[in-house]
């Protein structure tokens, strides 16, 4: 989806509602805007409600001052107006106050963005602007001091987050990872200490690209197809509004016939996907004009390797990161359903050999969390598949809050496991 395409109003409606529903700030709290050719700022208004806004309650902000609209602009107008004016570059800001974020804010510490090399790549270094008043001119010029070193993700003392992008799809993405790896990073202080990607892994990671010789066209797309697709898209979207994907990352594919697979676009909005924006997948060609997900080539050895495999779903939820952003390990031992689902849970560290993962997967491995990188879930079908990222994320945040109540875990015993193995032909 081409956001910069739509009028200005129509942008910032379309991303606070997602910043709002998704409750990432409060009815009246954070603000966005956009600078457009013309030098003239659109901006959320001030004090009214972010869950209800059309684009009506939208203000504009001429070059000259003139403020055109029926409300005030936001109070925060001039940290808006100063980094665009310290960064012409930048089209886009995006503030707001996240839970995860602010308590960051309090403690006046930044989220650590190289546990994941996508959130390194997305958010690139963080900084922290001293505190000054909300709404003031000394905030405005201590936050732009900060975005004047180039930087694109800022932590505002005492306050919350300000995120930048050439456009307002790229700030969101910025302020939504940079949520996600504060949420994953106080997850992993509860069970243990966080280990961040170091050079030699960003740099081997960078260069373990995926090249398609070719492309092709589909002769046809099969009902069968079109059904996986539709299928596809809808639990694309049910995932992100979980938070069990982010709109850059996570990735479903689908067996089609033999080894041939549909799957998720490369850098495409999770929220927005359709049908037609989906990749066939055929040996190492591509569906002419299109990128698949990252994940594509470890997706298509499993379908190789794994007959019995129709769906994967690759993802991090942040929950389950904890775990893979730390060295301790997942119990699926704890509940029934987990075990059912989830069997016995394997990780492998960072930059481990495809063929390596692949090869250790199975019916009583269908589950594998790759150190600092993402989570693999296998399935016969879509749902399968899905369920079991549901059960791990919901499991693994049940094992989060143990640790909170201070009480020691208690696995069921070999006995009972031999009871469920029975009695559900596992």
């Amino acid at each position: 989806m081409k956001i910069e395409l739509l009028h200005p109003a129509d942008q910032l409606i379309m991303i606070i509602e997602r910043v709002y529903c998704f409750g990432m700030t409060t009815t009246t709290g954070g603000n966005i805007s956009i600078c457009d050719d013309n030098g003239d700022i659109w901006i959320t208004p001030s004090g009214i409600d972010k869950g209800s806004l059309t684009r009506e309650d939208i203000i504009r902000v001429k070059a000259d001052g003139t403020v055109v609209g029926r409300h005030k602009p936001s109070m925060e107008l001039p940290f808006h107006a100063l980094i665009y004016k310290t960064r012409p570059e930048i089209k886009a800001v995006l503030h707001a106050h996240p839970p995860a974020l602010v308590t960051f804010s309090i403690v006046r510490k930044m989220p650590e963005t190289k546990l994941f090399l996508k959130a390194y790549e997305e958010c690139g270094e963080v900084a922290i602007a001293e505190y000054a008043l909300p709404g003031s001119i000394m905030l405005g010029e201590k936050v732009a001091k900060v975005f004047e070193k180039g930087l694109n993700s800022v932590i505002l003392e005492n306050h919350g987050v300000v995120t930048v992008g050439e456009n307002l799809l790229k700030a969101f993405r910025r302020f939504e990872t940079l949520d996600f790896c504060a949420r994953v990073e106080i997850g992993a202080n509860i069970i243990g200490k966080t280990y961040k990607l170091n050079e030699k892994d960003i740099i081997k990671s960078k260069n373990q690209s995926l090249t398609y010789i070719e492309e092709f066209i589909p002769e046809a797309y099969c009902s069968d197809e079109r059904e996986h697709r539709r299928n596809i898209c809808n639990l694309t979207k049910r995932a992100y509004k979980q938070k069990l994907f982010l709109s850059s990352s996570g990735a479903f594919s689908q067996r089609l016939s033999g080894n041939s697979f549909v799957i998720t676009p490369e850098n495409f909005d999770r929220y927005y996907v359709g049908e037609n924006d989906l990749v066939q997948i055929e040996n190492c060609r591509r569906e002419q004009g299109k990128f698949p997900d990252q994940k594509a080539m470890l997706h298509k050895l499993i379908y190789e390797s794994h007959p019995y495999v129709n769906s994967i779903i690759t993802a991090a939820p942040p929950a389950i990161m904890a775990f893979a952003v730390t060295k301790e390990n997942f119990e699926s031992k704890t509940i029934p359903e987990s075990y059912i689902v989830l069997r016995n849970v394997q990780k492998v560290p960072f930059n481990t050999a495809k063929e390596d993962i692949v090869r250790n997967i199975s019916i009583q491995q269908p589950v594998t969390i790759v150190e600092n990188d993402f989570v693999i879930a296998i399935g016969t079908n879509l749902v399968n598949a899905f369920d079991k990222l549901e059960v791990l994320e919901y499991s693994a945040q049940s094992l989060l809050s143990t640790r909170i109540l201070g009480g020691s875990i208690v696995v069921i015993d070999d006995e009972s496991i031999s009871e469920i193995d029975e009695a559900f032909k596992l």
